[in-house]
């Protein structure tokens, strides 16, 4: 569990954070796991080129096609400015969004997991997608990820069913919060 005194502020990355957003990488790639909510994070090296892509997805006329208009959020610890999780927010659907990823994606580091923080940065996250006007969202995670489904029961999630996608070889589980 996190330290009540364990201040983390919910904001989007800048400049200030390249050498935290390239850890955060360089630590999900050493241990092999997946970097939900980061966007094309794990295939770009550079941060500067990350941040660019983050910020031309905030507007519909420059995000890249075949995606949808998203922010990025991270997690950052005030004491040390780490950068503890990270949160994205698709305003909308395109095919696979729909049935597979859903409106937000998250990841905690890996060395900072089982101290709330996915469920504190979920929460922080809600009523950003309420006042950009939905009234509802739709998360998934992973049959096997306890932690991920935890979490969305935590902040209100309704289970909705259990779907497999045949491009990633894996069931998921779709839960829906009211943002009401």
């Amino acid at each position: 569990m996190a330290k009540e005194n364990d201040n983390c502020i919910f904001i989007k990355p800048d400049e200030t954070m390249l050498n935290e957003i390239a850890s955060y990488r360089a630590a999900f790639l050493t241990a092999g796991d997946s970097m939900d909510g980061t966007g094309p994070l794990r295939r770009m090296e550079d941060p500067k080129e990350w941040l660019a892509c983050c910020r031309a997805c905030e507007h519909r006329e420059t995000t890249p096609p075949q995606w949808v208009p998203s922010e990025q959020f991270v997690f950052l610890r005030e004491s040390d400015q780490k950068i503890v999780g990270m949160i994205q927010f698709r305003h909308e659907f395109n095919d696979f969004l729909r049935d597979f990823g859903g409106n937000i994606g998250y990841s905690v580091h890996p060395h900072e997991r089982r101290k709330d923080y996915a469920k504190r940065m979920l929460a922080e996250c809600l009523p950003h997608c309420r006042a950009f006007g939905l009234d509802r969202v739709l998360i998934t995670c992973l049959v096997e990820n306890e932690a991920s489904r935890r979490t969305i029961l935590s902040c209100g999630g309704v289970y909705e069913n259990t779907v497999y996608c045949e491009r990633e070889n894996e069931h998921l589980q779709r839960y829906w919060i009211d943002l009401t």
